[in-house]
């Protein structure tokens, strides 16, 4: 019966989470809306303004990294219940977005505390490091054009 109720609490939680994110987000854009002009005389404005208008982390790019983290809220909770989790790597991207170049609320909006998100953070970032280098180029030959495939490789008949 517990673990029906949790999978509940928690739908409910990120509901009401997605809500207040919505109406604080409106808040700001009527804000920003009914004073362009304020924006000239405080540097949070021009922050905020920057950020509507897609420069380091536009509306649209955070909103997108919100509904990404929504959707890997449950490899973000098997991280905090037992700390073996993999964040895969386009939850990492929603979380590096949003605590980079959005709102520091947003974050606590869907429930995590300003710590969790820093040790989120720090996963991604850390994951982030040890990433394995891209592929490595074909070799070439000493003209510079690319050697021959392997025999393995190669079509049939050739």
């Amino acid at each position: 019966m517990r673990s029906l109720l949790v999978p509940k609490t928690l739908a409910l939680a990120l509901a009401i989470a997605a809500l207040v994110a919505a109406v604080s987000a409106r808040r700001d854009l009527t804000q920003v809306a009914a004073a362009p002009q304020a924006a000239t005389a405080h540097p949070e404005s021009l922050a905020l303004e920057a950020r509507l208008q897609g420069v380091g982390g536009g509306l649209v790019d955070c909103w997108n990294a919100l509904l990404e983290l929504r959707s890997c809220t449950n490899e973000i909770v098997l991280f905090f219940l037992n700390g073996e989790s993999y964040l895969g790597y386009d939850c990492c991207r929603a979380i590096r977005t949003i605590t980079l170049h959005c709102w520091p609320s947003m974050l606590t909006s869907l429930g995590f505390t300003a710590q969790e998100g820093d040790i989120l953070r720090g996963y991604c970032d850390a994951e982030a490091a040890a990433a394995p280098p891209p592929f490595a180029p074909l070799p070439t030959t000493p003209s510079g054009a690319p050697a021959a495939a392997p025999a393995l490789l190669r079509a049939p008949g050739n």
